[in-house]
């Protein structure tokens, strides 16, 4: 009996994680499609992660008014010593990693950004392991290096490497591993009564916003204050549709920091960063098997338009596909075009992993 119970626990909480992941992946796959689609048009990712922010902030106050005034209970408020030695240490940290992947991609590619922020997992154990959240085992340690390793080894041959922004990038997986392990005592530890991710974001919210703005001023506070989009609009119905826009993916952005955190607090953040990789290495198939479409469907015209010139002319010698200087500049241009659809959808708001 006490087999078959123990049986029963371990196939429920399985299957909890399993749905606590497939929430996490709609949502970090809906914001990764948003992002794609606005950064198109709206060149401010880092303004564009504060409103996020605000959003979140001010979504989270309202859930918590709407339970209290349901349960007549009063919400957990840290005190300023709590809320500045906690809290702090977390929102900065979570500032400083979307910051600097964010400012990495102006010097690295999507592939090498990808193979660098896999070493997040290890510094996500590292840490775990020294506030003592994770048990070292043998096991554990060879699964996050065969993860990380994979990673690795399926972008290793597509990069382009630059000191910068790798540096910039192995900052901001450091940092990673600090913040999701800080975000893990928040959400564990009862005496801060933060166990509910929504109490946690609100608390959260404002410190992020505040860590993130002197790099906003610094890198796109003066272009915004020009842009017609914004501050100087000419169109009304332009502006409505940009702020509507964002506020949509405020209410993603919402929806994926409230999953991040259920999954953080029921399981761990290693679990966390082992799910975003395994979303991240679907990405990256996906954006490979693009690119080989794209490319097999410029060799095939490129076919057809040999066999057509031949027509009246008899039969020619054709050249080979790597000395066909159009062809060649065409599937280059082909690879730039996929490059920038893919680092366009890396401007990722509220700290994807």
């Amino acid at each position: 009996m006490g087999r078959w119970a123990l049986d029963v626990a371990f196939v429920w909480k399985a299957l909890l994680t399993l749905g606590l992941v497939l929430l996490y992946y709609c949502f970090s796959i809906g914001i990764t499609f948003y992002n794609k689609w606005l950064t198109k048009s709206f060149h401010f990712p880092l303004f564009m992660t504060m409103l996020h922010l605000a959003v979140i902030f001010l979504f989270s106050a309202l859930s918590r008014a709407l339970v209290q005034c349901s349960s007549h209970r009063a919400r957990v408020v840290l005190s300023w010593a709590d809320y500045l030695r906690r809290v702090a240490p977390t929102a900065l940290a979570t500032a400083l990693d979307v910051g600097l992947s964010n400012w990495s991609f102006l010097y690295i590619t999507v592939s090498l950004y990808t193979m660098t922020k896999s070493s997040a997992v290890l510094f996500i154990l590292i840490f775990s392991l020294i506030f003592k959240l994770e048990e070292l085992r043998a096991a554990l340690v060879l699964v996050v290096l065969l993860i990380a390793g994979g990673l690795f080894m399926f972008t290793y041959k597509s990069t382009q490497f630059n000191m910068e922004g790798f540096a910039l990038v192995l900052g901001a997986s450091f940092i990673g591993g600090i913040r999701w392990t800080l975000t893990q005592i928040l959400l564990q530890k009862a005496e801060l009564g933060l166990q509910n991710p929504i109490d946690t974001m609100f608390h959260l919210q404002p410190l992020m916003f505040l860590g993130l703005f002197p790099l906003f001023a610094v890198f796109e506070g003066l272009h915004l204050s020009t842009s017609e989009k914004i501050f100087r609009f000419q169109d009304t119905g332009l502006l409505l549709r940009v702020l509507g826009s964002l506020f949509l993916g405020g209410i993603l952005a919402f929806g994926l920091g409230f999953s991040e955190f259920l999954l953080v607090s029921r399981t761990s953040s290693l679990t966390l960063s082992i799910a975003g990789i395994f979303k991240r290495v679907g990405g990256d198939l996906n954006q490979h098997m693009q690119i080989r479409a794209n490319q097999e469907n410029h060799c095939s015209v490129h076919n057809c338009g040999l066999f057509l010139s031949q027509g009246d002319g008899g039969p020619k010698p054709l050249k080979g596909l790597g000395s066909s200087p159009d062809l060649e500049l065409l599937l280059r241009s082909s690879q730039q075009e996929e490059d920038d659809n893919e680092e366009e959808q890396y401007f990722v708001a509220q700290g994807q992993l």
